[in-house]
């Protein structure tokens, strides 16, 4: 027997395997675009960072009992601005100090993510679907229904964002959280409309949509399978770069008053009230306002790493 059948018999004794099947490498399943991001994702560290900051300022809304236990809107006017914040006394009640009202700031902070971060979501939210539906229409099916959409978003879009904010909720004399949601839901879905149409126009006659038709599939069955599955990435990241921005609106149009208002615990209620008392007790509007801060640079490094994820030539 020649000796390199010998080696091959000895390797298949030993291994169990064929020698020359053991020295193929093994190909594994090929991963989607979402198992490739998600990949990319657990190793950033600003989406780490990002998803950490999220993750807390969500439990703040949902549960605020697990970070305080003072009544935000109990007010004690023997505590009218007592003292400064004690920043030793960490997590407690005067940790931040009190407001014009004997109000504890600490309180109203955790609180006020709750109605802030709500209003932000469910806009997001609204949005994002009004936007897709609406892009996607106007970008596979083009024509007139792409022109008649193209021009209503284009109408929409040349309206500031804020100044339109301000002009629809200056007719509502009570200005609830659902107000301020329908406000800027009914101005912010632009910008996704048109990301959506964009992708659209570039997936619509790829080889697979077109195999798709070919084979008879109902247009609902292409736009649900294949289009949105494929266009929805550009949504995503701008959505979430969005929903910083969401927030942002709500402390702006609540600080000049045209927003949510008392009793109404907000960021952007305690910023407007803290603007009176800037000399003399800073604290009540700084606190706040770095909240503010660090949930808008959360959400949009989330979007940044999202998109570096999603996107295939920024990797």
């Amino acid at each position: 027997m020649p000796e390199a059948l010998e080696v091959t018999d000895k390797d298949t004794k030993a291994t169990g395997t064929p020698a020359a099947e053991s020295a193929v490498p093994k190909v594994g399943k090929p991963r989607s675009l979402w198992s490739d991001a998600w990949h990319d994702l657990r190793r950033n560290p600003m989406f780490v960072v990002s998803a950490v900051l999220i993750v807390v300022l969500l439990t703040m809304a949902i549960a605020p009992g697990l970070f305080t236990s003072a009544d935000p809107r109990y007010a004690d006017l023997a505590k009218h601005y007592l003292g400064k914040p004690n920043w030793g006394n960490f997590f407690g009640e005067d940790w931040f100090g009190y407001d014009v009202q004997g109000r504890s700031i600490y309180a109203r902070v955790i609180y006020g993510a709750r109605a802030s971060i709500a209003v932000a979501i469910c806009v997001t939210a609204i949005v994002t679907v009004l936007g897709t539906v609406v892009g996607m229409l106007a970008g596979y099916f083009g024509g007139w229904i792409d022109t008649i959409l193209s021009r209503i978003t284009d109408v929409f879009f040349g309206v500031p964002f804020i100044l339109g904010a301000m002009v629809v909720l200056t007719s509502f004399e009570d200005r609830k959280l659902y107000v301020v949601i329908l406000a800027l839901a009914f101005l912010g879905w632009t910008q996704i409309a048109r990301v959506a149409r964009g992708s659209v126009l570039t997936i619509k006659n790829a080889d697979y949509v077109m195999a798709a038709k070919a084979l008879g599939a109902s247009t609902t069955r292409i736009m649900l399978k294949h289009i949105v599955p494929n266009a929805i990435a550009p949504v995503i990241v701008v959505a979430t770069i969005a929903l910083g921005g969401y927030i942002a609106a709500e402390a702006t149009l609540s600080f000049l008053g045209i927003g949510l208002a008392e009793p109404t615990v907000s960021w952007g209620v305690d910023i407007s009230s803290g603007q009176e008392q800037l000399r003399n007790a800073a604290f009540v509007l700084i606190v706040p306002s770095v909240m503010v801060s660090i949930t808008v640079l959360a959400f949009i490094m989330l979007g940044d790493a999202v998109r570096n994820a999603l996107d295939p030539k920024l990797r």
